[in-house]
């Protein structure tokens, strides 16, 4: 073998032995994170899978804080008692200083209230769009702890009420979701329609786990509106809109996001839901969203249309990077204070893979700080921990949903304005 030969190979052997170096430096301690998602349910596996996607990426990336990150899954089953001891046996047992969820704001509020404040735990949320958490912030009641990548039902219930208004309806009837969330959303609801000249005939509460939601069904039946509106997750959905067809009730409907589910379209079937639209945050037309979508199709074979999916991979890669921020043995108020180091506005660009976290590494030891662009954007957090996003109109089709109508966030920030 030549001399060149010679150096080339021992320089190549120093490159492997450093690599390897670094990989088993980033085994050597382990960090746990919590998560507490509805993995029970269908569309709520995916939000749990693509939050262990950013996680394995960051590993992939030696680690955050010197440590290889841990996930430690529960499923909530979308219960607030479940919700609340899988995150105390996650935060007590596990030691968790970072807890990933829930889905629903009623499950999302008492594990706040009753778990990661007192405990002192960083929450972020990836679905969770209640503004009664941005009133418990206010009130100082979260002491800095909650996050959510999910805009608040505030977007939600304005295009809901922009839909009501370009489909000329008169009249709207809601069925809701009797929890923090559904409340919200009825009142928001109410209130958006009343703005642009659509009656509310009827405003009514569904609780879970009822053998038969006719009575409800009826009640808001009785005026005969125009439209139906449905701020309700798909079992008690399903349930409902059978019983709103059998009974005569209108096609037009306009659907909550948690509805955009393979199983409320096969339960009620697509004969029935040919009126019917619904509406959702969306992510920004962007060259980081187009990049997420690319690297979630590689990963799982399949297009990232379920519902928070963007929010759930933002949402943890965010926490990690604080966590990366914060160093090694932070605590709960050390990873939440580091979250504004990098969602920096004035920050260094960093792409949402393993190659954005190392670059997010290196800018960060040297005292920068970093502006996380994702699967939603620029992910930007207000004092409440809230943020804004851009909307979508959205319809079934036989083989999942499409897209009807883009808003962008200036869009729907002044559709929003118009309406106060």
């Amino acid at each position: 073998m030549s001399i060149m030969k010679l150096i080339w190979a021992a320089v190549g052997l120093a490159l492997g032995l450093s690599a390897l170096a670094g990989a088993v430096h980033a085994q050597e301690c382990t960090t746990k994170i919590g998560a507490v998602l509805p993995t029970s349910v269908d569309w709520g596996r995916p939000i749990a899978e693509t939050a262990q996607f950013a996680v394995d990426q960051v590993n992939a990336a030696g680690g955050a804080a010197g440590c290889a990150i841990e996930m430690v899954l529960r499923d909530t089953q979308v219960d607030p008692k479940v919700g609340v001891d899988a995150a105390k046996a996650l935060v007590d047992l596990e030691g968790v200083k970072l807890l990933l969820g829930a889905v629903s704001s009623g499950v999302s509020m008492p594990i706040l209230t009753s778990v990661t404040v007192p405990s002192g735990v960083v929450q972020m949320s990836c679905c969770s769009s209640s503004t009664a958490f941005t009133k418990l912030s206010e009130e100082g009641k979260t002491s800095g702890l909650w996050f959510r990548t999910f805009a608040t039902t505030g977007v939600q219930s304005a295009i809901g009420a922009k839909v009501a208004k370009d489909k000329g309806y008169g009249s709207v009837a809601i069925l809701y979701k009797n929890d923090d969330w559904g409340q919200d959303m009825a009142r928001l609801i109410a209130a958006n329609f009343a703005a642009v000249g659509v009656e509310v005939t009827a405003s009514v509460a569904l609780n879970d786990g009822q053998p038969s939601y006719r009575a409800e069904v009826t009640e808001a039946l009785t005026s005969q509106p125009d439209a139906l509106y449905l701020a309700l997750y798909p079992a008690e959905g399903t349930a409902a809109v059978r019983e709103w067809i059998s009974l005569g009730g209108s096609q037009n409907m306009i659907l909550a996001n948690s509805l955009k589910s393979d199983e409320f379209r096969d339960n009620v079937g697509m004969q029935y839901l040919g009126a019917a639209v619904g509406t959702d945050t969306a992510s920004p037309r962007s060259e980081s969203a187009d990049a997420f979508r690319a690297a979630y199709v590689e990963r799982f074979g399949s297009e990232p249309n379920g519902p928070g999916l963007a929010n759930s991979y933002d949402a943890t890669m965010i926490a990690l990077l604080a966590m990366e921020a914060a160093g090694k043995d932070a605590t709960g108020a050390d990873i939440a204070a580091a979250i504004a180091k990098v969602t920096d506005a004035d920050g260094t660009p960093v792409s949402a893979d393993t190659a954005g976290f190392q670059q997010a590494r290196e800018v960060l030891a040297g005292g920068g700080t970093v502006m996380y662009q994702g699967g939603t954007g620029d992910v930007r957090f207000d004092a409440n921990g809230d943020v804004s996003a851009p909307a979508v109109v959205w319809s079934f089709t036989d083989a999942g949903t499409q897209e009807v109508e883009y808003l962008s966030l200036n869009e729907v920030d002044a559709f929003i304005a118009s309406l106060n």
